[in-house]
């Protein structure tokens, strides 16, 4: 008898819960599973910021599968770039640059999401963003590499503009990492004796009308006096309106001159949605609460691409917010309802209760709000630290993380710089090679012509 075929496309929190589950509650006989990721790692996104400040390594937080898999897993290494739903394949290009088909019975899409840009002039050629793990390590050092460039010039005013950082977004995401890196500058000036600190300026943008608004006003509050206690200028109701390589324009016509431009304005849905030529909601895809794709046999969708209804808010039309604690549990439920299907029995929805939010800030300071419960400084650190540190999903990445955080807090920093920023940068689209998908068109031509040659 010829096994089902599950191909899982992502290696984000939601795949790999998925997959881990998958394998435990499945025998070898029931099904062969596949997933299709560019990289044999899962990418702890939450720690992303501290690893461009230097107090974690890039691997601390990079979860290999090859470790952690019960071995039964076959890795697809490279990125889908297609789905034809009525053919039941996946268009893989592998990182080979080889383009194959992958057919299934049953798809789990759950590629995540990427930076969410807006036309913008300069936007794309100038900015960072901070969703991978090179990403995050180009910044630091880049970061380090203006410090470095600010002491060695003699001009004042480049000197002013290498030490301009400005960070926009006002979410976790931007958040975590205005005050990450500049507790890193603040820490590293003390090695530079002919840099003033107080030339260092750092700018925290959004449009919002409130700092992270989703921790309440009394947190929100706090984490924004903390901030601005540290010398970051957080600016409200402001975004940039034009980016250059020498300076930024913000929307209330200020001009900031800088030669660093962080952008973490918010997230949208992996662009292999748009594959599939099937209806969307913000361009996440429209899934029921078992997280099935109506008019799409055999296909799953759920995590930051798919638009799950939040059956525990009890309003019509809630979804679930694109965060890590949803990928998870969505992941266990997603499983359970394949291995339902697989055994002809009932599939259950997806319902859980948010257990709250943490926001690391460097040092001792930190906001969280578990349970609805609100906690400042060193117990709101303790929990942030220590929720992070329990999601982490082996023991080796665990030890490693723990480690690096008593070596930091023990011995600091040494500032140090690897030259990945002597070339040229990738851009925001090359850094996450949103530029490599298909059309439904192409899908479809792709399709036809596989079925016509065999």
């Amino acid at each position: 008898m010829v096994r089902p075929r599950i191909l899982v496309v992502g290696a984000g929190f939601a795949g790999v819960e998925c997959l881990r589950r998958l394998e435990r509650r499945l025998s070898p006989s029931e099904a062969e599973i596949s997933v299709v990721t560019p990289d044999s790692y899962q990418l702890y996104l939450p720690l992303l910021p501290q690893v461009a400040s230097g107090v974690l390594t890039p691997q601390s937080i990079a979860v290999s599968l090859r470790r952690s898999r019960r071995h039964r897993t076959r890795i697809i290494p490279g990125g889908a770039i297609g789905v034809d739903p009525g053919a039941r394949i996946c268009i893989i290009r592998k990182i080979t640059g080889e383009v194959v088909e992958q057919a299934y019975d049953q798809l789990v899409l759950a590629p995540g999401s990427v930076t969410r840009t807006f036309d913008i002039p300069g936007l794309a050629e100038q900015a960072r963003g901070m969703k991978t793990l090179a990403e995050a390590a180009y910044l630091r050092d880049h970061v380090i590499a203006q410090l470095d460039l600010a002491d060695a010039c003699e001009d004042p005013a480049e000197r002013a503009a290498r030490l301009c950082f400005v960070v926009v977004g006002g979410g976790y995401a931007g958040t975590e990492t205005a005050a990450c890196l500049q507790r890193l500058t603040h820490h590293a000036v003390k090695r530079y004796p002919r840099l003033d600190p107080r030339q260092i300026t750092w700018h925290l943008l959004d449009l919002a009308p409130r700092l992270m608004p989703e921790l309440g006003d009394d947190l929100g509050r706090t984490a924004l006096d903390i901030l601005r206690r540290r010398g970051i200028e957080v600016s409200l109701g402001v975004s940039i309106a034009k980016a250059g390589p020498r300076e930024v324009t913000l929307t209330d016509g200020r001009v900031l001159p800088s030669r660093t431009l962080v952008w973490t304005a918010g997230v949208v849905a992996s662009p292999l949605i748009g594959t599939l030529d099937a209806r969307t909601d913000h361009g996440r895809l429209v899934v029921t609460p078992e997280m099935t794709v109506p008019g799409a046999p055999g296909v799953f969708a759920l995590g930051d691409s798919a638009a799950v209804p939040d059956l525990a808010k009890g309003e019509d039309g809630a979804l679930c917010p694109p965060t890590a604690q949803h990928a998870m549990r969505q992941g266990r439920t997603l499983a359970d309802n394949i291995v339902a299907t697989l055994r002809h029995q009932p599939l259950r929805p997806y319902v859980h209760k948010d257990l709250g939010l943490v926001v690391d800030l460097g040092g001792a300071d930190a906001v969280s709000k578990p349970l609805g419960i609100a906690l400042r400084g060193l117990p709101a650190q303790a929990v942030a630290r220590g929720y992070h540190w329990s999601a982490l999903r082996t023991n080796v990445a665990k030890t490693r993380v723990m480690t690096n955080w008593l070596i930091n807090a023990v011995a600091g920093d040494d500032f140090v710089r690897t030259g990945f920023q002597s070339a040229k940068p990738p851009t925001l689209r090359e850094f996450e090679h949103t530029g490599a998908y298909l059309t439904p068109a192409q899908v479809r031509a792709h399709t036809a012509a596989l079925r016509a040659t065999g």
